[in-house]
């Protein structure tokens, strides 16, 4: 099948104001990198010339600087779903630009197959190969781009060579019906495939196709730093732990585990304990620290939506890509991220809070309640359903100046009830089977900082005993308030 060959500029002029346009892509990779660029050049234009443009625009997750970053600067976007992480969005997002909602990522593909979100008028997507059916081969990430194509009325095609003939075989592309007519998704070990390898366009929606070359210019992540290395080895600590009692399996479960630094730190912890079975992975993103265990013979098998991973380790790939097909598939995210599989498989959940407060509600999301840094992503699709759901932070943030443990968090993401284990540098705390009180207890005991915990002691002393929830309205937030007004929690004091 043919498709015709245009150029970004060609593909951006079709793009009109008010259009709703779908990204595909997941976690910065897999994502158009040309297209975005031209569109933002096509929006300034327009806007010289006294035109309004503006466009909604959809994401699978973080779509990266050449599309988030792009598109702001060019006052180009009016609204934006789900998951941001980007500087230039972020800014915009909280100086009231762009209207932003959040969305759990397991929902997003869904919520667009049933309309919710209305039409989408353009769908923008990168493959690898296009094969002589004509059907895509995707790069590096799934995420919504299957339903993107089932959904949009004009599709465009990014086709990056830098990927050609690498990834055929590596993707699962598989969506689940809508009610009344679905079925159960027919996953029952991390590498089992319920769908094809490539996805079915329909031609006649096909605007054109643009060429491309280039990598995801990942970064690398920073080194582990004394920190996270505490935080990294605790998990790994307590996970042993219950392996040893036979809270989890002989052979152990698979492991869930968030984007960033403190998840690699916490990967590599698991990795070098050698008392523990090589392990399997089944999570949205599968990073740096995946590979290298991998090579290492310490990760046996991982399925993720993306391959967010920095180009040195994208290279490792491609020179044993054989050995890796054989131990990688890429996942629509709504499969990823799905409580049914998630529950059946019973997964081992990792993520990354902003704070948690001495009950055990996480924020994932926002800081001092009102800023949002990014979206909710996934850990909360994680959590909810997880054999185990794991939260890890620093036990401090600037410097010290921040608690991250603190009396009521500014704002609740995963609540208490989804919380399983809390770990900081300081410790580890189990809320399984413990009332609040309890739960206070624990984590002041176990991960507050040293500088924090006589003043949290001082608040739970305000109301213990008194109610069932030892909650003060009047004091819940004073940790936050003197932050604000003098840069500084300890400067706290209590009424």
């Amino acid at each position: 099948m043919k498709y015709n060959f245009i150029t970004a500029q060609e593909a951006a002029a079709t793009i009109c104001n008010g259009d709703t346009v779908g990204i595909g892509g997941f976690s910065s990779v897999g994502t158009p990198k040309v297209v975005p660029a031209a569109l933002a050049a096509y929006a300034t234009q327009l806007h010289q010339e006294g035109k309004e443009f503006k466009i909604g625009l959809i994401t699978g997750g973080a779509a990266g600087s050449q599309v988030d970053s792009a598109l702001t600067l060019a006052h180009a976007v009016s609204f934006r779903t789900p998951f941001q992480s980007n500087k230039e969005m972020r800014n915009a997002i909280n100086q009231g630009e762009v209207n932003y909602f959040d969305a759990h990522l397991s929902m997003i593909g869904q919520d667009i197959k049933y309309g919710f979100l209305g039409k989408i008028n353009v769908a923008i997507i990168e493959a690898s190969d296009i094969t002589e059916k004509g059907e895509i081969i995707l790069s590096t990430s799934v995420g919504i781009s299957p339903t993107l194509v089932e959904m949009a009325e004009k599709i465009i095609i990014e086709l990056n060579e830098t990927h050609h003939g690498k990834l055929t075989g590596m993707h699962d592309l598989y969506i689940p019906k809508n009610p009344p007519y679905r079925r159960a998704i027919p996953i029952y070990h991390v590498n089992d495939r319920a769908g094809k390898t490539s996805l079915k366009v329909n031609a006649s929606k096909v605007i054109g196709i643009v060429k491309t070359c280039g990598k995801d210019s990942i970064v690398s992540f920073t080194p582990t730093e004394e920190t996270t290395q505490r935080i990294g080895h605790n998990v790994a600590a307590f996970l042993l732990n219950e392996w040893k009692r036979g809270a989890i399996p002989t052979e152990f479960l698979p492991l869930q585990s968030g984007v960033g630094n403190i998840a690699n730190a916490v990967l590599g912890a698991l990795g070098e304990d050698r008392k523990l079975p090589s392990l399997t992975m089944y999570t949205e993103v599968i990073q740096n620290a995946v590979i290298d265990l991998m090579m290492e013979g310490r990760i046996r098998f991982a399925t993720g939506s993306s391959l967010t991973i920095s180009d040195d380790h994208l290279d490792t790939l491609y020179n044993y890509i054989d050995a890796f097909k054989n131990k990688i598939i890429l996942r629509p995210q709504e499969i990823t991220n799905h409580p049914e599989t998630i529950r059946r498989l019973g997964i081992i959940a990792i993520n990354t809070a902003l704070e948690a407060d001495i009950f055990g509600n996480v924020n994932s999301t926002h800081v001092l309640g009102s800023k949002i840094m990014n979206g909710i992503g996934g850990s909360a699709d994680f959590s909810r359903n997880a054999y185990l759901s794991i939260f890890t932070t620093p036990s401090t943030a600037k410097n010290g100046f921040i608690s991250s443990i603190v009396p009521q968090v500014s704002h609740i993401d995963s609540t208490e009830h989804d919380v399983k284990i809390l770990v900081t540098e300081q410790g580890i705390a189990d809320l399984r089977g413990k009332s609040p009180l309890q739960r206070a207890e624990c984590i002041i005991n176990n991960c507050a900082h040293p500088d924090y915990k006589e003043l949290l002691w001082d608040y739970v002393k305000l109301t213990a005993g008194k109610a069932h929830t030892p909650l003060s309205l009047q004091n819940a937030f004073k940790m936050h308030l003197y932050f604000a007004e003098t840069g500084d929690m300890r400067n706290t004091h209590f009424q």
